[in-house]
């Protein structure tokens, strides 16, 4: 476990938190079984496709909410079920939903944000999981501008943001003009 002792954060790395050949069959049955869509966002103003698909799962019925986009759970799958259990042992938060996302190359990202929804309530808790491609994960400071942090986001991976990192920190998944093959990101939450 990497700490990243970045200031108004609480940001863990955990390089090989799933073994690759258990991550490879994770993303080879999520990749061909997750209902993957891809929905329209507005910026500026303007409606463009998501640079993106997504899906989105959970217990019980509570929906998830971001840039004008609902999103209706689908029941935990297997796979999911274990993987929040692995999670859940190592981090000590009950998850109750997951957001996933596939790039499919370097033309997909997501733009800088935070996770700051009301519905995941005042200090969340983010886990994130990456499965194939590695891809780069920056960070940037909301007030300095100056404080920024890049990290190379491994297959197997765990990535953990909590305590005020939402409220300080902008993050993203840039574009890359480099051939790059398909990478899932799992983003684990507990809505409120």
């Amino acid at each position: 476990m990497v700490s990243l002792r970045l200031i108004d954060s609480d940001i863990r790395y955990y390089p090989g938190f799933i073994d690759a050949p258990k991550a490879n069959g994770y993303f080879d049955r999520l990749r061909n079984s997750v209902p993957w869509r891809q929905d329209e966002i507005k910026v500026f103003g303007k409606i463009y496709p998501q640079p993106r698909l997504t899906a989105f799962y959970g217990c019980g019925t509570k929906t998830y909410s971001y840039s004008n986009i609902t999103m209706t759970p689908n029941p935990f799958t297997k796979e999911l079920l274990e993987i929040k259990a692995l999670l859940q042992q190592i981090v000590g938060v009950e998850f109750n939903a997951c957001l996933l996302n596939l790039y499919r190359n370097g033309k997909d990202s997501n733009g800088w944000h935070s996770d700051d929804e009301k519905e995941l309530g005042k200090d969340p808790v983010i886990a994130s999981i990456s499965l194939g491609q590695d891809r780069f994960f920056h960070l940037r400071h909301k007030k300095n501008k100056h404080l920024k942090h890049k990290l190379l986001l491994e297959h197997g991976s765990l990535l953990l943001m909590g305590g005020q990192t939402q409220h300080y920190w902008h993050h993203q998944l840039p574009k890359t003009a480099k051939p790059i093959k398909e990478r899932i990101n799992l983003t684990f939450r507990s809505l409120k």
